[in-house]
């Protein structure tokens, strides 16, 4: 016991590797080890079954799932650092989950380990009116804050789609349908709380600060935003709001042709009409959202819009958007102004995923996630869906075009090895092809597992070795979500302009002493 509480207390590099195994086993949490979990947690929020691990192994991505050998459910940030000082101790790899629904393998455990489930810290701890800010813990939806603040005039307006957690919203950099107007994830986290590999507590901004702006040193918030569960797990974060709009129209409208959709979005966008979504779905997938919604738009390249503002302030904007778009050919207007109405179309577009799904049952989903310049966007996606056609692959395309991000949703047999590697060579070239146009391989998804060597591509030698150099500065042992990025060095590549782009024998006594070492840190649950 006096050894383990040495090695609990000595200084990262130096702890016996892969202490927690069971002897004879490969990458088993030993029994000693788990019964610690559950003295810092409590029994009941310690799971070894096979299926929450299984669980817990993989989101929603096509990625083969690779489950922990634990999953935690902590219920403050107490006993997270507590889980974390005890991880890190026996050199036990950590994996921060929230509600699964990444697309790119991010919660998948490479090797083993603990994944810590963060979704019963749940708390809404303070909303600042006058200031524009909330705080809350990691497991809070989108859908649960906003319906909080339904009363108070305010609102969190970045939508992925899913009603994902906002500390994996945070963790990934998710943006979704609001981006044009609002932005993602990293222009609205103003604080974090972090608690890092060992156990200690970072504020990112400082405790309790939730200003707007500040040149006080290096920007730590941003550092962590979309770092995808390497570089420490997210416990509280400040949040930015924004006024509820007074009024809102949204609006749908199909084109000739995918250059005439994209055309008038490029045309939109120049003509600076304050659009607040402007969403593209191509024919094939419009059918698929007729059908899974039982909507009954006209079958083409279509564009979802949106606008938010007063009453007069929108008669202005529908009728400069409806004049740019009849003027690339668009038909078909359908404008929905009540909140029922508007709530069944942009239900239909979140469900685009799902949708897909549908036309091949039984398939597995790859979603690709390029974002390139505005003025580059009428060539990718015309060439990408020219593209789509020739490989015989079962896709649509769907995109967030008033950012320059975009989608191709991909039917993948998992047990045809042949059409996984299409899939995987068609994302590769799509992903090249935006490197060349100065934009970036991921918009809102993240790298996870699928897109480590396209990073290197895009960051270059330089990049990725600052990368590592702070991976090992703050996680030397590398037991962070390991097998995500950053991997190795690659190539350089030119300037980018984008808009948008994750033996325990007394385990009481082992808890307890952890217990001790933490409390001197004294992390105690404060605002961000």
């Amino acid at each position: 016991m006096a050894s383990l509480l040495r090695a609990a207390a000595n200084p990262p590099g130096q702890f016996p590797w892969r202490g927690y195994c069971s002897r004879g086993t490969k990458g088993e949490l030993s029994k000693g080890f788990v019964e610690a979990l559950k003295a810092v947690v409590g029994s009941p929020h310690v799971s070894t079954t096979a299926a929450d691990r299984e669980q817990h192994g993989h989101d929603e991505s096509m990625h083969r799932c690779r489950p922990p050998g634990a999953v935690v459910w902590p219920q403050n940030v107490e006993q997270v650092s507590r889980l974390a000082a005890l991880c890190y101790s026996q050199g036990v790899p950590i994996v921060p989950f929230g509600t699964g629904t990444g697309l790119e393998g991010g919660v998948c455990a490479m090797q083993g380990g603990v994944c810590i489930n963060l979704t019963r810290m749940d708390r809404i701890l303070r909303v600042n009116p006058q200031d524009f800010s909330v705080v809350v813990e990691p497991g809070v939806t989108r859908k649960t804050l906003n319906t909080y603040l339904r009363d108070s005039g305010l609102w969190f307006p970045v939508d992925p789609g899913a009603d994902a957690s906002l500390g994996g919203m945070v963790a990934t950099a998710a943006s979704g349908t609001n981006a044009v107007r609002y932005g993602t994830m990293r222009d609205n986290v103003l604080n974090l709380e972090v608690v890092l590999p060992g156990g200690r507590l970072l504020h990112t901004a400082g405790l309790g600060r939730h200003f707007r702006k500040s040149a006080a040193g290096y920007n730590l918030t941003g550092l962590f935003v979309g770092s995808e569960g390497t570089l420490g797990l997210i416990t509280a974060a400040t949040l930015r709001l924004h006024p509820a709009p007074e009024a809102t129209v949204a609006a749908t409208c199909a084109f000739p042709s995918v250059q005439a959709a994209v055309d008038a979005t490029v045309h939109i966008l120049q003509a600076a009409v304050p659009v607040a979504r402007i969403e593209f779905l191509d024919e094939v997938m419009m059918d698929a959202c007729n059908r899974h919604s039982q909507l009954n738009s006209f079958v083409a390249p279509t564009l979802f819009l949106e606008f938010h503002g007063s009453e007069r302030a929108l008669a202005e904007q529908i009728e400069r958007a409806e004049e740019i778009t009849q003027h690339n050919g668009a038909s078909h207007f359908s404008w929905a102004k009540g909140a029922q109405e508007r709530s069944r179309l942009w239900a239909a577009r979140h469900n685009a995923w799902y949708a897909a799904l549908a036309l091949r049952p039984g398939c597995k989903g790859y979603s690709t996630d390029v974002c390139v310049p505005i003025s580059r966007l009428p060539e990718i996606l015309v060439q990408t869906k020219e593209d789509l056609k020739a490989s015989g692959l079962t896709g649509c395309i769907v995109g967030h075009v008033g950012d320059g991000n975009f989608h191709c949703i991909l039917l993948v047999d998992p047990e045809d090895t042949e059409e996984l590697r299409r899939v995987r060579d068609f994302g590769k070239q799509l992903g090249r092809r935006a490197l060349a146009l100065h934009g970036t391989c991921t918009g809102e998804h993240g790298i996870g597992l699928g897109k480590r060597q396209l990073l290197q591509e895009e960051v270059g030698v330089v990049g990725m070795e600052i990368m590592r150099q702070l991976k090992a500065m703050l996680d030397p042992r590398g037991l962070m979500n390991p097998g995500k990025p950053p991997p190795a060095a690659g190539s350089f590549c030119p300037r980018r302009s984008f808009l948008k782009s994750s033996v325990i024998t007394t385990p009481q006594v082992m808890a307890d002493g952890l217990h001790d070492a933490w409390e001197g840190q004294n992390p105690r649950r404060t605002q961000v």
